[in-house]
């Protein structure tokens, strides 16, 4: 019995003489955790003291705005037709097509005028496949929109942002249907405001385009540009290229003066505007100096 107590004691002053060697030699290590998505942060300067907000907290998820926009955004397809045409025969919409934007549930949509000038059938294809044979509200060459309008009701729809509010460098998405790839969304910053690039031929238009650098391409004509909020704050209406696909500046509409131009037309049947009797352009040093 004196044996079997001996052996104790003596395992577990072993023991304890282990631990106190452990410890003494090997310092314990700090381990961290990660998550699977690490939050990281971007430094704000403002006067007198610097926050840190987490990135994931910028508007950098574009999920929620995209559902939104898309099941708003129509395809159009544009063609003529005369008494020996049937409205089945897909080959009188052989005209033109591009991008309409739904902008109340009673079926008004507003896209380019250039993208249902050349035609006088428009059909529209909804989100969910739904097609409507759809009627010219008005147009205005000069600010290259117009609008039309199916027979349809409780339709998704899109509300108009402040365009005067957008910031160069601010985040917009562009959604439409280029190259027929409908409901096609694409991203990129706002890269300049109030761009004259002199693309209408009209005595009267008006340029003040929201420069982007969102993919646009032909067929995205008369898409939407719209914020992270999924607001409507522009109508995507031209590229500037030399190979006649996106390389890197897109144009559009600003909400604020199709808005306008839209509630002139629904109110008055054309768009009601003063005319000063002078010519508008940009002011240079040399115009400047004079």
């Amino acid at each position: 019995m004196k044996q079997v107590t001996l052996i104790l004691v003596s395992s577990f002053c072993s023991a304890l003489l282990a631990i106190l060697i452990y410890r003494y030699f090997e310092q314990p290590k700090e381990i961290i955790i990660r998550e699977s998505t690490p939050v990281r942060y971007a430094n704000y300067d403002v006067p007198n003291s610097k926050i840190n907000i987490p990135l994931t907290h910028l508007p950098n998820d574009f999920v929620a705005p995209s559902a939104l926009v898309t099941s708003s955004v129509v395809n159009i397809r544009v063609g003529t037709s005369s008494a020996f045409d049937f409205w089945s025969n897909s080959n009188s919409f052989a005209a033109s097509s591009g991008s309409g934007v739904i902008i109340s549930s009673d079926g008004y949509i507003v896209t380019n005028n250039h993208v249902i000038q050349q035609g006088n059938q428009i059909l529209i294809t909804l989100n969910d496949r739904r097609e409507f044979e759809a009627r010219k509200v008005g147009t205005d060459p000069s600010t290259d929109l117009a609008l039309l309008k199916i027979e349809a009701s409780k339709l998704p729809f899109l509300s108009f942002g402040n365009s005067d509010s957008l910031r160069v460098g601010e985040w917009v998405l562009a959604v439409g249907n280029p190259f027929n790839l409908e409901s096609t969304v694409t991203a990129g910053i706002v890269s300049a405001k109030g761009r004259n690039i002199n693309i209408l031929d009209d005595q009267y238009s008006i340029e003040s385009f929201i420069q982007t650098d969102a993919m646009v391409n032909p067929g995205n004509s008369g898409g939407a540009l719209v914020d992270v909020s999924g607001r409507l704050i522009g109508i995507n209406t031209a590229i500037m290229t030399r190979s006649g696909h996106f390389e890197g500046y897109s144009f559009a509409i600003p909400s604020n003066l199709a808005l306008k131009v839209i509630q002139d037309i629904q109110d008055f049947g054309e768009v009601q505007r003063g005319i000063l009797g002078v010519n508008i352009e940009q002011v240079d040093s040399r115009l400047a100096k004079n």
